[in-house]
């Protein structure tokens, strides 16, 4: 018998994956903060053996070599992938012993596309597959991006990426479960599609790779590529290099003095809470990523890379989460950090900041309007799909830079959702501007009676 158990990273919208028998296991793709997959095979009663990655990581930093070491697992990784520590090369078609007494192996398949070196491995029991781990080539509906890599490469890695995903459709049984790294919200994927499960068979028929030719496939998925975050660039290196162990111990803790000092030293103040209790009172020039939203992903879109950042929390176990988050896309240590109530956060003489919080349908009451600028910072694909006539469109992972863009005026500031225009209208707050933040669907827009466009 064998067993599979998922650790979602849910913030990076990845999946890893704990796999063996009844004594030994392999980590496929395991995250930075390795102490979630050792707890997993504590609680299975197994060690691990084997520490696999599918390949060089874009999107996150891979806690496989740490794992490897804590271990004392055979770290196996990609040959084709350049790194500069000691690990064991994987070809394809090679094999490994996962647990010899389940007659449980684990088979690497070259799946380039995603990246040049990416690999999928196929575990069997007793020679036939009962899973595969796709990494971030097959996707549950799509495929991971083939751009990240090298501008010049990505036609072909695209095309790669049709031929790789033909490849595990002709040699797989249809009932083989697919399990992907990426495509639960990561930017990695080249698509979101529905759904949390697939097999080979579900690929095969709605799978756009699989469903279409290659000349057709590439084409489309080049015309749907989205932004890339820009803190990407760091991950792989920090990967290739070897990632350093992770402190999650608390930071020092800054009082009212630190942390109005570090903000006129032009460093981050980043306010953990929730959207809400932002806009209702805050420090003024700090700047608002909600914890239970994609924080890590944002704030690694936004910051200066190794900009000192100053966490603000409301407890104890939101900062800590916070920690955990940010490690693993590379921001190790916050400088200080401080939880509790904001008004702890001030000093005697100063005041706490406030914006307004509304909905479209107060936005359609005064727009058009005079002095009224409505701003969109949505990414460039969803604005496509329907915009306000007459808004400005600069989207959040941008805005930090183009503040002097945005007309003049009271600025109503809207997403899809209401989480990416609560960052930006942070930011404009922190810049003096007089700010609204529309904390609603973009569904409601033209519903509200607001003039809703299509690119």
């Amino acid at each position: 018998m064998f067993f599979v158990d998922t650790i979602e990273v849910a913030g990076l919208g990845n999946r890893s994956y704990l796999a063996g028998g009844e004594r030994t296991a392999v980590a496929v793709d395991p995250p930075r903060d390795v102490d979630q997959m050792i707890a997993a095979a504590v609680r299975r009663g197994v060690r691990i053996s084997r520490v696999v990655e599918t390949h060089i990581h874009n999107d996150y930093v891979t806690g496989g070599l740490e794992l490897a070491r804590l271990t004392g697992a055979a770290y196996l990784v990609p040959a084709g992938a350049r790194v500069s520590f000691d690990r064991i090369p994987v070809r394809d078609g090679d094999s490994t012993v996962i647990d010899a007494d389940a007659e449980l192996a684990l088979r690497a398949l070259a799946t380039p596309g995603h990246t040049p070196h990416h690999t999928s491995y196929v575990l069997e029991e007793n020679g036939a597959a009962v899973v595969v781990f796709t990494g971030g080539s097959l996707l549950i509906g799509t495929v991971g991006r083939p751009d990240l890599v090298e501008p010049r490469l990505t036609e072909d890695l695209a095309r790669a990426q049709h031929a790789s995903a033909h490849r595990l459709a002709v040699e797989l049984p249809d009932e083989t479960p697919v399990l992907p790294t990426h495509g639960f919200g990561s930017f990695c994927s080249s698509s979101q599609a529905e759904g949390s499960a697939t097999t080979i068979g579900k690929e095969k028929a709605g799978n756009e790779a699989l469903t279409r030719d290659v000349d057709t496939f590439v084409a489309d998925l080049l015309a749907g590529l989205d932004d890339i975050p820009a803190y990407y660039a760091h991950m792989g290196p920090a990967n290739a290099n070897g990632p350093a162990p992770v402190d999650l111990t608390p930071p020092v803790v800054a009082d009212a003095e630190e942390i109005a000092a570090r903000l006129a030293a032009g460093e981050w103040v980043v306010d953990l809470r929730n959207r809400v209790a932002f806009a209702e009172g805050h420090i003024a020039g700090s700047f608002n990523f909600e914890a239970e939203g994609q924080l890590a992903t944002y704030l690694a879109w936004l910051i200066p890379w190794g900009k000192p950042v100053t966490l603000l929390a409301e407890s104890a176990a939101q900062l800590a989460a916070a920690q955990r988050e940010l490690v693993r896309v590379g921001i190790d240590r916050p400088a200080a950090a401080a939880t509790g109530e904001p008004s702890a956060w001030v000093r005697d003489d100063e005041a706490l900041a406030s914006f307004a919080r509304t909905t479209f349908a107060d936005l359609a009451r005064q727009y058009p309007g005079e002095g009224v600028v409505v701003l969109d910072v949505r990414r460039t694909s969803e604005r496509a799909g329907g915009f306000i006539e007459g808004s400005v469109h600069i989207p959040v992972h941008t805005l930090h830079r183009r503040l002097d863009e945005i007309p003049e005026g009271e600025v109503w500031v809207h997403c899809a959702g209401g989480m990416r225009a609560a960052i930006a209208a942070s930011l404009l707050d922190a810049a003096g501007r007089d700010v609204v933040a529309v904390d609603d669907a973009f569904d409601a827009a033209e519903k509200a009676g607001l003039t809703v466009r299509a690119a």
